[in-house]
């Protein structure tokens, strides 16, 4: 890996290192929480950060809106729906939808 660094816990990595020891780079992510700069050609291309990072700093904050949609789906119980009850209401929808074009 490079020498060059950003700050004391971001490193910049060749693309071809990423790609080959991506595996190693999540895990130092999560258990170190090191932050990764992907260089190509000598030009930043991305960068890797563990996912608490990157909600702490970038993630918008839930709004009132998103707040008030959640209380009515806890009231409404549709915060219990499994997986697949939830694909077999998206899959009405779109049957309904599809016979309506029709």
């Amino acid at each position: 890996m490079s020498n060059r660094t950003l700050s004391k816990a971001t490193r910049v990595v060749p693309a071809l290192v990423a790609r080959t020891q991506f595996g190693q780079l999540l895990r130092r992510v999560k258990q170190n929480q090191e932050r990764f700069v992907i260089d190509r050609r000598g030009e930043p291309q991305a960068v890797i950060l563990s996912i608490e990072e990157y909600l702490q700093r970038f993630a918008a904050r839930p709004s009132a809106t998103l707040a008030a949609i959640r209380r009515e789906s806890s009231r409404r119980g549709l915060d219990k729906l499994s997986l697949r009850q939830i694909n077999q209401v998206i899959g009405s929808v779109r049957r309904q939808r599809r016979r309506a074009t029709r």
